[in-house]
């Protein structure tokens, strides 16, 4: 690779994971380009009250997903879907304390409580952006259609809104390195339930995801079948349930009362659920399903064919349940100049994702070097077999801790005294998160259930 001072990389997205990534990648004096979709910084917690498209039903292929409302709208629709709206609704707050969330980057502001709307949230990436120089390198309202290596290069895709134009142009761009930090909150997975769509084709306003939840409104006396168990249904749950006659919340593997599997029948205004329970006079449906992994710009390293077992040692993303072949949820096994931030959950997202930024700039730099092709993948091999594949590959519920420690053992190996980076959470960010478990928010019970 070349020099640290002559190495492009490409970053896509500029939420929480891809500004801090950024930000260590210019500290470490890469040349980088950010790629937003949005005219703004911020990625989910940037609020709008423009709702997402509705999903198909049952969702799309993972290679394919939301990419399909962008590239059906004409002209004059594409310059408002270039940016698909986010899931943030009106009371979304952070499940995790800020006190976690905090980055080395940006200090919080003094007096930042505990859990905090998302325009708190918004403005802290935002001004850490500021700060560190990612705004001025950011491409907004773009989006990334097509990366692909060529030799010894990545290649981008992209296509920007141009006023003066009345359309979306295209740009080639070359990168020694790309590194995909756009989240996983934008591809929903609806489940294929026997008559859900079509009751979504006869009644479509009786039918959202979760996505496009904003607030209450519209649920007033209405009988409500919630599915899912994802925080975003909790939250949902809680406004509803106010104002609604009645709600039913079920979910196939967690602590409520009517489990759903995926062969539920369902009939316009019933369900039948999977014990055999009928649930009648349903009005309204809220699929709180979740998402699934999908990167139609890499379209090449998917498989949707092919289920998460049956995955080889090159493929990316097959039913999308997870992604494939990273080492420690990171660089991608067959070749490490792609990249990825922010995979994980169940973490304290802000500040995790940042080790992995580091982690990924010391790389790029030239810093630290990865472990042999074969070492990586008998540690991916064993947690395979611990973990199991699907979601819950992904999971790292208690592990931050350990997680950090190891990247950072790492990136720190041979490193100048002078240059050394944390050896993973600071004695302050473990003694705050001490305190804050055994004296929890009582407004916020995801804390304890996350227990990170």
């Amino acid at each position: 690779m070349p020099s640290a001072a002559s190495r492009r990389v490409g970053v896509i997205g500029a939420g929480v994971s891809g500004v801090v990534t950024a930000a260590h990648l210019l500290a470490e004096g890469l040349d980088v380009t950010v790629f937003e979709r949005a005219p703004v910084v911020g990625g989910v917690w940037v609020w709008e009250s423009r709702v997402p498209h509705e999903p198909t039903y049952p969702s799309a292929k993972p290679s394919v997903a939301e990419s399909t409302f962008f590239e059906a709208a004409t002209n004059g629709e594409k310059k408002a879907w270039l940016s698909e709206p986010t899931p943030a609704y009106d009371s979304l707050k952070n499940n995790v304390p800020t006190e976690l969330l905090e980055t080395t980057l940006n200090p919080l502001k003094p007096g930042t409580e505990s859990f905090v709307l998302h325009n708190v949230l918004k403005d802290y990436i935002q001004d850490t952006a500021e700060k560190t120089g990612v705004t001025k390198n950011t491409q907004f309202n773009t989006r990334v259609e097509h990366v692909f290596k060529t030799g010894d290069k990545w290649k981008l895709v992209s296509s920007t809104w141009d006023e003066a134009k009345g359309e979306a142009v295209s740009k080639e761009w070359s990168f020694d390195s790309v590194i995909v930090a756009s989240g996983h909150y934008h591809a929903p997975r609806v489940p294929n339930i026997r008559g859900l769509s079509e009751w979504k084709s006869k009644f479509p306003s009786r039918i959202q995801h979760s996505k496009s939840y904003r607030n209450a409104n519209g649920y007033e006396n209405q009988n409500v079948l919630v599915i899912g168990g994802s925080a975003s249904s909790l939250d949902a749950v809680k406004e509803i349930v106010p104002v609604a006659k009645k709600v039913w919340q079920s979910t196939r593997g967690g602590a409520f009362d009517l489990p759903v599997a995926d062969s539920a029948e369902g009939s316009i205004g019933n369900a039948t659920l999977a014990d055999g329970t009928v649930i009648k006079d349903i009005d309204r449906i809220v699929v709180a399903t979740g998402y699934q992994f999908s990167l139609p710009f890499l379209v090449e390293y998917h498989r949707d064919d092919v289920k998460a077992p049956d995955a080889d040692e090159k493929v990316l993303v097959t039913d999308g349940t997870q992604l494939h072949n990273l080492h420690q949820d990171i660089f991608y096994i067959p070749d490490p100049t792609l990249i990825f931030i922010g995979v994980p959950f169940y973490t304290a997202t802000f500040s995790f994702f940042e080790f992995q930024a580091i982690a990924a700039a010391a790389f790029l730099s030239g810093k630290a070097k990865l472990p042999s092709v074969e070492a990586q993948r008998a540690e991916y091999s064993e947690r395979v077999k611990a973990k199991g594949f699907g979601k819950k590959f992904h999971a790292r519920l208690g592990e931050d801790l350990e997680y950090a420690a190891g990247l950072m053992k790492w990136v720190n190996e041979g490193r100048d005294p002078a240059d050394r980076k944390p050896d993973g959470y600071s004695e302050k960010w473990i003694a705050d998160r001490e305190r804050l478990r055994h004296n929890p928010d009582p407004k916020n019970s995801l804390f304890e259930k996350t227990k990170i």
